[in-house]
């Protein structure tokens, strides 16, 4: 994990206001890379983003990417070279409430982008994100393989199955014997760290929770989930992308990043390792079931990735709480553009010192 190609390279974020785009911005600035942002304003002014003051340090265009012709325009004006794909409604409770926006936002807004970097002939890559939620889940025990069945019960998971097939078929109508230009379509899911504040997440709601000195109610505390730090999948989606760039070709298509299987929680055992590291906290099971169903147990299969890619995850369950909860203990008076720099220079060095071996 190199990543000196990214240096001086002109680098699209769209969704670089939200929880993970501002992380992933953070790293690629301190590659040197030349930054923009497309996105819609911040929900919450203590997101990442905002207490990072990510937007004095970055051009950025705030608009909806379900508009054509503003995405088209900022391609043409800025002429990116890689492009990372985070704009998305990202809530699965959501879209159940808003089905037609999250249709719109995931599966319109990523033709838009598909069809500005077809068009745009400076733009060599495209990463675009979706989620461990678009496998038909069975609730088997077994992880997802990357050439597992896909499918989506609810809007959102529909939505991003539709933007992985979208994606799929770029890629092979108009790139296939292309050198020049590539799309893949990278998976994660579960992902928890500093500077997300999302509705009906556990653990912005167990920090909610801790500073109004209220307990936290737990919806469905048997669902186990592969819980992982924001910077593991994002280290493998910038390891992914300076392969590529480097001339791998053959990773092109579709990645699981996850983290290892000891980092299975269910939610109840998540919130108790939560208040074990923050030092004080309450929680009690809610007796009425979610309106809306989830799943009790989603895995992902990262074999192709520890094989072809040489990536693995580094950090242990533990590890992960505590780097959340010191952002959370810091954010109202740390610099935090400072501190999110050092946690991912931390990071760095340990991911080379554990995949060195």
């Amino acid at each position: 994990m190199d990543l000196s190609i990214f240096n001086k390279k002109k680098i699209l974020i769209t969704g670089h206001t939200g929880f993970k785009g501002s992380w992933l911005t953070i790293w690629l600035l301190q590659t040197g890379a030349e930054v923009f942002g497309y996105a819609l304003e911040p929900k919450n002014i203590n997101d990442n983003y905002c207490v990072t003051q990510l937007s004095g340090k970055i051009k950025e265009y705030i608009h909806d990417i379900r508009d054509k012709g503003k995405v088209f325009e900022v391609f043409a004006k800025e002429e990116p070279e890689i492009i990372f794909h985070l704009a998305a409604q990202p809530l699965v409770l959501e879209s159940y409430s808003a089905p037609l926006y999250t249709m719109e936002t995931n599966i319109s807004g990523t033709a838009n982008l598909l069809e500005a970097f077809r068009r745009n002939d400076s733009a060599k890559l495209l990463v675009v994100i979706t989620t461990d939620k678009v496998y038909e889940n069975i609730e088997s025990l077994t992880g997802y393989k990357e050439t597992d069945r896909l499918g989506g019960k609810d809007p959102y998971s529909a939505s991003k199955v539709s933007a992985e097939i979208i994606a799929h078929s770029y890629q092979e109508s108009f790139f296939h014997d292309n050198n020049e230009k590539a799309i893949v379509t990278v998976r994660a899911g579960n992902v928890i760290g500093g500077g997300d504040w999302a509705e009906n997440r556990i653990v912005p709601d167990f920090i909610k929770a801790i500073e109004d000195n209220e307990e936290l109610i737990i919806r469905n505390p048997n669902s186990t989930r592969p819980w992982q730090f924001v910077l593991e999948p994002l280290g493998g989606y910038l390891l992914l992308a300076e392969k590529i760039l480097n001339g791998e070709k053959d990773l092109i298509g579709a990645w699981n990043f996850g983290p290892p299987q000891n980092s299975y929680l269910n939610v109840e055992e998540l919130v108790k390792l939560f208040i074990e590291h923050f030092g004080r906290g309450n929680y009690r099971i809610s007796p009425n079931s979610v309106p809306k169903k989830e799943t009790n147990y989603l895995s992902l299969d990262i074999t192709k990735a520890i094989n072809e890619l040489k990536w693995k995850p580094c950090l242990t369950i533990g590890r992960t709480v505590k780097l959340t909860v010191d952002w959370y203990k810091s954010y109202k008076h740390e610099d935090m553009f400072e501190f999110c720099t050092t946690q991912i220079s931390n990071y760095v060095n340990e991911w080379k010192s554990k995949n060195s071996n």
